[in-house]
């Protein structure tokens, strides 16, 4: 967790608004109350960090276009939520859900926001990791406390989904579809899986807290894909076109958003949903318990208001499923 707010903090929150426009060190000095000393030695804190920031005699300091550190300050400069939540940002965690569930018993407040450049025990449904090499994607885990109670639970999974991916339509410029319940798909390849593991009170049968665990694949990796999403394992193009920054901060406004409007009983993302869907008129492959069995086959038909799959199977009976302990796969 993040202590006081120091110059460097200070310094980049200023260049991030600023990004691509020269700033004399004196305007910095004057406006954080600082001695210019100080201000040079952010700067060179900053460049030993990675960021990229010219500076010259009687030209100031720039912090490039292209920067691209995912940073505490570059996400706050773009977060359009009210009040701006806490965002915290680790170059490396095992896993960004494991500490904001960790935080969220601690009493962490709604909206507070966990970002890692890479994790070592990335987590994904039904027990299985995430792949999650540095640099080349977006490890989010956002805390909520929506005032609903556990039978729309199913619903924050759905809205984390059109969240995402009516963010990356917007900063990145292309369209993904929904594999119910959780996964993002672009040109058919997975660029974005969503975990959601939630914390209930069984008296009053309210959710206490959410944590929504959100991984992109914004970059080609820098490493080796495992064996077993060789297959699957896409990312979004065009990479130095977008800034991460800007992309996790646009998630976590429209997550927020959302999340009021569920608990307003506005669900009218679910037709953003639907369109979306990957899913819906196909043949699928229904696991219940993990892929521990034969499936069950059947035929996506729809999406109901509070986000679950209903199916009907090739013996003639439809069912509503919800996520909980049920994966499906494409029969192509």
């Amino acid at each position: 967790m993040r202590g006081r707010i120091t110059v460097k903090d200070r310094v980049l929150l200023i260049l991030e608004e600023n990004k691509g426009n020269t700033i004399s060190g004196e305007s910095l000095a004057k406006a954080l109350n600082v001695s210019r000393a100080a201000v040079w030695k952010a700067m060179k804190q900053l460049q030993d960090e990675g960021y990229e920031i010219s500076a010259g005699t009687n030209r100031g300091y720039c912090l490039d276009p292209n920067s691209d550190v995912l940073s505490m300050q570059g996400i706050a400069s773009y977060v359009r939520a009210t009040p701006q939540p806490r965002v915290m940002v680790y170059e490396s965690v095992d896993s960004t859900n494991k500490l904001a569930k960790s935080l969220a018993i601690d009493g962490a407040l709604h909206g507070t926001c966990v970002a890692a450049n890479t994790q070592t025990a990335g987590r994904g449904r039904l027990g299985r990791s995430f792949f999650s090499p540095p640099q080349s994607g977006i490890y989010l885990s956002i805390i909520l406390r929506p005032e609903i109670d556990i039978t729309k639970a199913t619903l924050i999974t759905t809205m984390a989904s059109v969240a995402t991916a009516t963010a990356i339509s917007d900063v990145c410029g292309i369209e993904t579809d929904i594999k119910w319940v959780n996964d993002l798909y672009y040109q058919g390849k997975k660029v974005c899986g969503i975990l959601t593991e939630a914390v209930t009170n069984f008296e009053t049968g309210k959710i206490d807290s959410i944590v929504v665990g959100i991984g992109i694949n914004s970059a080609p990796p820098n490493c080796d894909l495992p064996d077993e999403i060789k297959g699957i394992y896409g990312f979004i193009p065009g990479s130095f076109s977008f800034s991460r920054n800007q992309l996790t901060a646009e998630v976590i406004s429209r997550v927020m958003e959302l999340c009021s409007a569920i608990e307003d009983g506005d669900y009218s993302f679910i037709e953003e949903y639907r369109r979306r869907s990957m899913v819906i008129g196909k043949k699928i492959d229904v696991f219940k318990g993990g892929i521990k069995h034969d499936p069950f086959h059947a035929t996506a038909i729809d999406v109901d208001k509070f986000g679950g799959l209903t199916v009907k199977y090739d013996n003639g009976k439809t069912e509503t499923l919800t996520s909980g302990e049920v994966s499906i796969r494409l029969n192509d």
